[in-house]
């Protein structure tokens, strides 16, 4: 990838240049699934904190489990799990917003003291597009898009997702990118476009 093509991924809608990687080891939790597809979502998981050579655990000291993945049919559903306005204040009408606009995803970042990234909670809505895709698959393109900050628009008309010979795996220019912004030499939060460059430089080279 060129380093336009790698800034690109990274420079929100206003302008600014923003990427962060987790801080600390993911733990994660998922609801709205039933036993079997559990170890599909969490193996998925898995698999993308390999690509990056980061860590999962089994809890996280702070906040328990700090992944947080909500698969359910319909946004009037959120306001009604117990305590989960208390995690995220305004749910009510964030859900009657994204309700309005047809959105079947939605990822809400938090942030440790030094910017790089502390808890995800992702929310999915299962419309019919959805519905079609394979478990695996769903959970690969959930995980790729929380390994990092992304920008708001990085995969708003192409997935991250590809199909190879019949099988669906992450994009590999994707693949490249988070393993980049993974390398021990690179920084764990960056908000210059820089950046990019080092990170174009680093693909397919990290040590």
């Amino acid at each position: 990838m060129t380093a336009d093509e790698v800034a690109a991924l990274f420079t929100r809608s206003d302008g600014s240049y923003l990427f962060a990687r987790w801080g600390r080891p993911i733990v994660p939790v998922v609801f709205g699934i039933d036993e079997a597809t559990l170890p599909v979502i969490k193996g998925a998981i898995e698999a993308v904190v390999t690509l990056a050579r980061h860590k999962m655990a089994e809890t996280d000291p702070e906040l328990g489990a700090n992944l947080m993945l909500f698969f359910f049919r319909d946004w009037a559903e959120l306001p009604q799990v117990p305590g989960l306005d208390g995690l995220l204040p305004g749910l009510g009408p964030l859900c009657d917003r994204l309700a309005a606009e047809g959105a079947n995803q939605y990822r809400q970042f938090r942030f440790d003291q030094d910017g790089a990234i502390k808890a995800v909670f992702g929310f999915v809505r299962m419309d019919e597009g959805l519905s079609g895709m394979a478990a695996q698959d769903l959970a690969l393109a959930q995980a790729a898009q929380m390994i990092c900050l992304w920008s708001d628009r990085a995969f708003a008309r192409v997935s991250p997702l590809a199909d190879v010979g019949g099988q669906v795996i992450l994009r590999p220019d994707i693949a490249g990118v988070i393993a980049a912004g993974y390398d021990r030499v690179m920084p764990a939060v960056a908000r210059d476009a820089s950046h990019a460059l080092r990170l174009a430089a680093r693909i397919g080279q990290r040590d």
